[in-house]
């Protein structure tokens, strides 16, 4: 191999881009200090973000040469975007509310042609519904636990599902609608969590074996040309996708006993009452390689872009159910599990964050691809 594809090799990553961009990160904001509207469940907002992690994501982003500018994802998004014109938007907003929120912003920023990040309409509105998520994967053999979606709470209980049971909001994230009494033991206690979710939530339960095995999250990064946009083609397999390491969720210890509650989640890593959090989780090589796949198909078969956070529980037999999927996974620093298993294997905060970008902007035409050596070429 001639002497200068070597050097080429060892250069640090050029910059790719046809100039530095205008990103609008695009996100719903928590205000702690606000009271809720009435009507709205006591969880309502659970999964909007900080400030703290929009500063963050700025921070980052503007690392490599970006202006960044942040514009809160409500009614006024349309009148914001047309105001600043951003060249492409890093999009984690949660929408404003419905059973297909999520999809809100997508749908937007594609009518009015603006690239974003992350995945697109229908894979954001079906991945936040999750009866149909989980019928999808089913029919695609993937493993979920025997599972029934209640729209009055008069119907008659399946009789593949036995107790314990446990309910939850069809089309809620981040815990909400999750505390101890979730789980149910018998059909009295099934009928009223079931009425409770249905009237509180404005929304059908989700009701589904009780998983009592240990709980894991996977997140999935890339696409099969993730190699040629990246800065860190070495992440990437050969498939174009980046499995991050299992992280273990120890419920046992949390305010939740066994139950991943928001109020668990709330709680910042290693605090009273907070889960554990293990990452690399100890498992057995051959699980660990099993949960990744599983990951990986959840993603694919739902068409996830970019970045996604699949959940797993083991059954009382040992054998890995998937519960969700997150396509709009959490992106706080040293606190949302993604960045947990990021910082696990030693991908920088920064790293992680300018990765998601330039995957989404490379489907926009917005970067020119790397140029490889061919495999021919190294063996000579």
């Amino acid at each position: 191999m001639p002497e200068t594809s070597n050097r080429e090799e060892e250069k640090p990553p050029v910059n790719r881009m046809k100039r530095y961009w205008k990103i609008a990160i695009l996100a719903n904001i928590k205000e702690d200090d606000h009271p809720k509207p009435e009507g709205v469940p006591p969880d309502a907002f659970a999964d909007y973000d900080h400030i703290e992690t929009v500063d963050s994501i700025r921070a980052a982003l503007e690392t490599d040469g970006h202006q960044t500018v942040f514009i809160q994802a409500d009614k006024d998004l349309p009148f914001a975007l047309r105001e600043i014109k951003p060249d492409i938007c890093f999009n984690i907003a949660e929408g404003l509310g419905g059973d297909a929120r999520e999809a809100q912003v997508p749908a937007l920023l594609e009518m009015f042609g603006i690239p974003y990040t992350g995945s697109r309409v229908l894979t954001n509105g079906i991945s936040l519904d999750k009866t149909l998520t989980k019928r999808i994967w089913r029919d695609r053999r993937l493993p979920v636990a025997p599972f029934q979606e209640f729209a009055t709470g008069e119907e008659a209980l399946r009789p593949e599902l036995k107790f314990p049971l446990f309910v939850k909001p069809a089309r809620e994230g981040t815990g909400m609608g999750v505390d101890m009494k979730a789980i149910v033991t018998n059909e009295v206690e099934l009928r009223e969590r079931t009425q409770y979710i249905i009237n509180t939530y404005q929304q059908p339960a989700l009701v589904e074996t009780f998983l009592p095995g240990r709980e894991f999250t996977v997140g999935i990064m890339g696409r099969s040309d993730a190699k040629l946009f990246s800065r860190h083609p070495d992440w990437y397999e050969k498939d174009g996708f980046h499995r991050f390491p299992v992280l273990e969720l120890d419920s046992s210890r949390s305010v939740t006993p066994w139950v991943y509650s928001n109020e668990a989640k709330s709680k910042d890593v290693g605090a009273d009452g907070a889960p554990g959090y293990f990452c690399p989780a100890d498992i057995d090589p051959e699980l660990d390689k099993k949960l990744k796949y599983f990951a990986l198909r959840a993603h694919q078969l739902l068409n996830a872009l970019d970045i996604s956070r699949t959940d797993i529980r083991l059954d009382e037999e040992g054998n890995p159910r998937l519960i969700e999927i997150n396509t709009l996974p959490g992106l706080t620093p040293a606190y949302s599990d993604l960045c947990l298993q990021a910082e696990a294997e030693g991908i920088r905060y920064e790293d992680l964050i300018l990765d998601i970008l330039y995957l989404g902007a490379s489907r926009w035409g917005m970067l020119e691809p790397r140029s490889f050596v061919p495999e021919i070429q190294k063996k000579r």
